[in-house]
């Protein structure tokens, strides 16, 4: 298995550090809005990992961090005249209300940052005693030019960075680049007491403290959005190796593409966030997990009514196959068919090959196509029906996309006889009657579909 490594900038072999063990982090939510189609892809993304590197028989701890201090919740929270911990909550839990309609469930642990104050305080302490942390009036930052490999995971050297929209400006900084680890209290906002004064955590120095107090100084996967790179999980690096004086600190980073709107990338101030809510609202679980995870998870998805329509055709043709195989009688017993058995194989290597869904898709539908063409022939033998529904299960458990329809469609009784006047007509062979009756059928909304096992209709 391969996974390819934002670090290296290469696939790399995954071995994890304890065997079949293995630790991942991947980057959450700051609560103070609505959840967008862009946090979805990124949890769609992280939640298949998750559920395939299980199916592989690893044993996978997966956490999560929410950022619930931090400028913007601040702000709503002033805006709203409210508390941080109101909005954070409200915003969260309507996030996991969203997370429980994809049935993503993957994630062991979400860890609020407010929470691992005593932890972060900590690192915060062993990075000034170790001399890469400042304290200037009253916030502590941590110096950039002392950690002689910043910018490695961005491809980029110190005295060349590209401006970040989150790289805090202070007139208290050494550098340009010194970023906050922890920043002195403010009217109006909350704060703990430390040994470098009241305050509160900045935005990177969470994510270390709470993966050093879970899974020690180094561990295997650290996953985000690819907006993350820099500075977030740049700083991310500097401070737990500067730290621990451990490396590297993550075996394998991670990052989910981004979720463009005709071809621009989706922001607030561009007036095209497109939030959750409403997709959900326009489209099935189903289809919002199937249309996002068929795109590889480093690519872009440009969002469209198109693409949800070209998978739901798709989901139509996985149901219509699986209720055509319930119906199968085969008649071999034990032959197997080596097209199935290696489309089948190829599946899996597609997912070992840094998760590539585009080409495990296509696989998977590949399957299908020859099973067709062999129920035409009734050549499909009982191991091939064996082999398939194997093999669907264990899409169903990495993907939590459905092989079979999971409500059965009502068929108005005006319709059912409509049906058999068609049937009746085919049977005796009076072509022009049964071509008028199908287009009333789909004048009413009803496609119908002519099978060596009969007809299949269906609501469109």
């Amino acid at each position: 298995m391969h996974i390819y490594d934002t670090l290296t900038k290469k696939k790399k072999v995954f071995r994890p550090r304890n065997k079949k063990r293995v630790e991942m982090f991947v980057c959450g939510i700051t609560p103070y809005d609505s959840p967008h189609i862009g946090n979805l892809r990124s949890f769609l993304n992280y939640d298949m990992i998750a559920n395939y590197l299980r199916k592989k028989g690893y044993k996978l701890t997966y956490i999560q961090n929410i950022t619930d201090i931090d400028d913007k919740i601040i702000k709503k929270a002033q805006e709203e005249n409210t508390t941080c911990k109101k909005i954070s909550e409200k915003y969260f839990s309507e996030l996991k209300q969203i997370l429980k309609k994809l049935n993503i469930n993957s994630v062991d642990k979400y860890a609020k940052a407010t929470d691992y104050i005593d932890q972060i305080i900590k690192q915060i302490e062993v990075l000034i005693k170790k001399g890469y942390a400042y304290q200037s009036g009253g916030d502590v930052f941590f110096d950039v030019t002392k950690f002689k490999e910043y910018g490695k995971l961005s491809g980029q050297k110190l005295s060349k960075l590209k401006k970040a929209k989150r790289t805090e400006e202070d007139k208290n900084k050494k550098h340009p680049y010194d970023f906050a680890l922890w920043k002195a209290k403010k009217i109006r906002e909350p704060f703990w007491n430390s040994p470098f004064g009241p305050g509160r955590p900045g935005w990177h120095i969470e994510d270390t403290a709470i993966t050093q107090h879970f899974f020690g100084p180094q561990y295997d996967i650290h996953g985000g959005g690819i907006d993350l790179i820099f500075p977030h999980h740049e700083c991310e690096i500097a401070q737990q190796e500067a730290a621990s004086g451990k490396k590297p600190f993550v075996r394998y980073w991670v990052h989910s593409g981004f979720v463009n709107i005709k071809g621009e990338k989706m922001s607030k101030s561009l007036g095209n966030i497109i939030p959750a809510s409403l997709v959900l609202e326009k489209y099935s679980p189903e289809l919002i997990r199937f249309t996002l995870l068929s795109v590889h998870y480093r690519s872009p998805v440009d969002y469209s009514d198109k693409i949800f329509k070209t998978a739901k055709n798709a989901l139509e043709k996985i149901y219509e196959f699986s209720e055509r195989l319930e119906k199968y009688k085969p008649k071999d017993e034990k032959k197997e068919c080596k097209v199935i058995k290696n489309q089948i194989k190829s599946f899996f290597l597609s997912m070992d090959d840094d998760f590539n869904t585009p080409k495990a898709f296509a696989a998977f539908f590949n399957v299908i196509k020859k099973a067709n063409l062999k129920i035409d022939k009734n050549t499909l033998s009982k191991k091939d029906i064996k082999n398939i529904k194997k093999f669907f299960s264990d899409f169903e458990d990495i993907f939590k996309i459905k092989t079979k329809k999971t409500k059965t469609q009502k068929i108005p009784d005006d319709i059912k006889q409509l049906l058999k006047a068609r049937q009746k007509a085919r049977e005796e062979k009076n072509w022009n009657e049964s071509d008028k009756i199908r287009d009333a059928l789909l004048k009413r909304g009803w496609q119908v579909q002519d099978t060596k096992d009969g007809q299949i209709i269906k609501k469109i």
